[in-house]
């Protein structure tokens, strides 16, 4: 593709993305099997423009109102200022030939001479939500959490997050992964937190690196895999991960048990139970039986009451701890969905705990940074049911991981800023044996 038809992929591929309620990856997915002329590395090339816009909107669209531009909010002018702001000037041949963007006309030109100037996407007058890039409606909840580190906790939140993988300790040790990823040329080095995990310095398509494809690794963030080591999963348990999705602390949880022992993994969707089958197959696990539950009032559920030593609740929530991955997400947010979520999170735990057996560990886990989803729903779970104690972080970690804990409080609460992970919760809580 020529640079002026990446650009105008570019403004094309956001304007969908914004007129549509699908996660942005699974949009620019479909766009490019429509497309299938476009190689591999015009994607990443249009991809870095659009993710880059998504990660800037909210400066975006208070530079294109600020200097009065006569389409502020749409795609093209957002991929414009964009361009701007990069320092990239006008070129003529940016918008000539077959598959490009007409020429800016001169309130457009006007507006991207003035921005080409700037050193810096702020303004001093932007706001504390236009600078952090978040909705303004969470702006009373974010503060009441972060207080003064809020505007340093948000810019973390800006960030484009690291590449981070998870060896499977079936088949690979971190340091025969490591050397693994190396005879492929790719750098990976042991992430900070958990034993299992690797950063990558750049972004790879693994699927076409063979320690992948041989399943020595997954991706997967390293505060997902501290949840999922919380769990404290021995080999010989009867485990089960409650909200498996598409499986990835599944994974993880049959590497701690070392493909010993009963897991199931559940979930409402047959479609996302499925689409595990690969991984599982790909990482060498046996151990887990896939099961689609019909809600709370699933009968297995009331059959296997009582008889899990683990139950992991990876509760559906807002991802607003994942913000750097999914930019786009933080825009389609609102208050609604998040009191629909709070009721079904309620709900969900209070399913889930039937599966516990007395004197086994209940993990309630998000990747949610709202107290609303986090604190406040174990707060109100302990109080509906005293036969369950919170056990604190720290006595968990040393007894699951063995390293210095990362948080001092009595749950595990991640975030960019402090850890370098997305931003995860989890409260691991105990049943009185009887």
């Amino acid at each position: 593709m020529t640079p002026a038809a990446r650009l105008q992929a570019a403004i094309e591929l956001l304007s969908q993305i914004e007129k549509s309620a699908k996660p942005a990856d699974s949009v620019a997915a479909a766009y490019y099997r429509e497309r299938r002329y476009i190689g591999a590395k015009d994607r990443r090339a249009v991809a870095e423009v659009v993710w880059r816009v998504l990660r800037r909107k909210a400066r975006l669209d208070w530079w294109l109102e600020h200097l009065d531009h006569p389409e502020r909010g749409a795609a093209r002018a957002r991929v414009l200022a964009d361009m701007s702001l990069e320092g990239i000037a006008f070129d003529p041949e940016l918008f000539r030939g077959q598959h490009s963007a007409y020429p800016p006309e001169a309130p457009e030109r006007r507006v991207m001479d003035m921005l080409l100037g700037l050193k810096s996407p702020f303004h001093r007058d932007m706001p504390p939500h236009v600078r952090g890039e978040y909705p303004e409606w969470l702006t009373p909840r974010l503060e009441a959490l972060f207080g003064d580190s809020l505007n340093e906790e948000m810019g973390a939140m800006r960030d484009e997050a690291p590449m981070d993988l998870r060896v499977n300790a079936l088949k690979a040790t971190r340091e025969e992964a490591i050397r693994a990823l190396a005879k492929e040329g790719i750098k990976a080095v042991p992430t900070p937190h958990s034993p299992l995990g690797l950063r990558l310095g750049a972004r790879v398509p693994l699927v076409q690196v063979q320690a992948w494809r041989n399943g020595l690794i997954e991706v997967q963030d390293e505060g997902s895999q501290l949840v999922a080591l919380l769990t404290d999963a021995k080999p010989g348990q009867s485990v089960v991960d409650y909200c498996a999705g598409a499986g990835g602390k599944t994974l993880a949880l049959a590497g701690a048990m070392q493909n010993k022992g009963r897991l199931v993994a559940c979930d409402v969707a047959e479609w996302r139970v499925n689409r595990a089958q690969e991984r599982l197959r790909r990482a060498g696990v046996h151990n887990v039986t896939r099961r689609v539950i019909e809600g709370e009032s699933d009968k297995w559920i009331k059959r296997s009451a009582g008889s899990f030593d683990r139950v992991l609740v990876d509760a559906p929530c807002t991802g607003t701890g994942t913000w750097r991955r999914n930019p786009d997400a933080k825009w389609q947010l609102g208050e609604t969905d998040l009191l629909e979520l709070i009721e079904r999170q309620g709900i969900i735990l209070a399913s889930a705990a039937r599966l516990t057996k007395p004197g086994g560990l209940l993990i309630y886990a998000t990747c949610s940074l709202l107290a609303e989803e986090n604190e406040n729903r174990i707060a109100a779970f302990t109080a509906a049911n005293p036969e369950y104690r919170v056990v604190p972080a720290p006595e968990v970690w040393e007894r699951a991981i063995g390293t210095p804990c990362p948080v001092a409080g009595p749950y595990l609460r991640l975030s960019p800023l402090a850890h370098n992970t997305d931003g995860f919760f989890a409260a691991v809580m105990e049943r009185a044996a009887g």
